[in-house]
């Protein structure tokens, strides 16, 4: 299945296609399809009245340096902001995560958007394209609050997605640019970077995006093309249940594996149950590459559609809501 990225702020008539072809689970939106909060809604109602209410609409919306919808929308600190805050006082640190949570999944199920790629589930520890998107170096204080962020996204009715499966935070490539390659031995990932994720499967974590990072002791493909990550680590030594996603085919590590298709390909036969067309110059070659989905990855990916969301305007009215946002925000102050 593909979750497809669009042009721009409306459905263009070539993209109703892609929308209603075999296997289209839904859109990622991005900066370029937004332009402000009224016009984010329209574009959600027009994809849903071409492919169906079914169809999932995410976007990634951490805070800090990643985060697609601004105008209209509280602006999230970064989540390292929280681990900063760990150090002095872990209570207000758990606290602060499930706040944040709540106010990034609310606003965006209120603006009819089912899921936000998060939380950053990496390790603190010099990736170029992590930097201040993961919690903290610490696994121990890593995992506690991603767990707890999870669990405040499950409160704004929201899946969450842990990213990157098994852990990008430990190299320094940043895999948009260049491959990456984590020559570290199984057992040290183990008691490092998995750490975080498993905690976070303990609150029911729905999904993991995988890293497009070689692990080299364990095997010679990017992780998110690799069978013993996926099924022999992920799902049969850590017992993950949930919906596996790739990261976007058109990132720079994604080329070992070859053209459009066989990116594609590649991941679903390793196991991934999605897998990410980001951008529209890929959509047509990646939809015709689709096999027929399994019945069991239509049943995962369907678990991220998100509950039913409050109004914006009864979002405004909630005096939680005003008094966690104050509490977030000052975190950049």
């Amino acid at each position: 299945m593909l979750l497809i990225g669009i042009a721009g702020t409306e459905v263009l008539p070539h993209e109703r296609a892609w929308l209603t072809a075999p296997g289209v689970a839904g859109v990622i939106l991005f900066s370029r399809n937004f332009t402000h909060r009224d016009q984010l809604i329209a574009l959600v109602e027009s994809i849903r009245a071409v492919a169906g209410e079914e169809t999932l609409i995410a976007v990634d919306q951490e805070g800090g340096p990643v985060q697609r919808f601004r105008e209209g929308f509280t602006r999230l600190p970064a989540l390292a902001r929280i681990g900063e805050v760990y150090e002095r006082d872990p209570t207000e640190a758990v606290r602060l995560a499930e706040e944040h949570a709540w106010v990034m999944a609310s606003e965006l199920r209120a603006s009819g958007i089912d899921f936000s790629f998060a939380p950053v589930a990496d390790l603190a520890r010099g990736n170029a394209a992590i930097g201040t998107r993961a919690f903290h170096a610490d696994p121990d204080i890593a995992g506690e609050l991603i767990q707890a962020y999870v669990r405040g996204m499950h409160l704004g009715g929201m899946a969450a997605t842990l990213k990157h499966f098994p852990g990008h935070g430990s190299v320094a490539v940043d895999t948009h640019k260049a491959q990456a390659i984590d020559p570290r031995p199984l057992e040290e990932i183990r008691q490092n970077d998995l750490r975080p994720f498993v905690e976070a499967f303990s609150a029911h974590a729905e999904a993991v995006m995988m890293a497009h990072v070689v692990y080299p002791a364990v095997d010679d493909q990017p992780a998110g093309y690799s069978h013993r990550w996926i099924q022999g680590i992920l799902r049969d030594e850590l017992g993950f249940l949930g919906a596996v996603i790739s990261d976007d085919i058109s990132m720079a590590a994604a080329g070992v594996a070859g053209g459009v298709a066989q990116r594609v390909h590649a991941h679903l036969a390793a196991g991934c149950d999605l897998v990410l067309a980001c951008f529209p110059e890929v959509v047509e070659e990646a939809i015709a590459a689709l096999p027929p989905p399994s019945a069991a990855s239509v049943q995962r990916v369907a678990t991220l559609r998100g509950a039913i969301g409050a109004t914006w305007a009864g979002l405004l009215d909630n005096p939680q809501r005003d008094r966690f946002v104050a509490r977030v925000t000052a975190l950049d102050h």
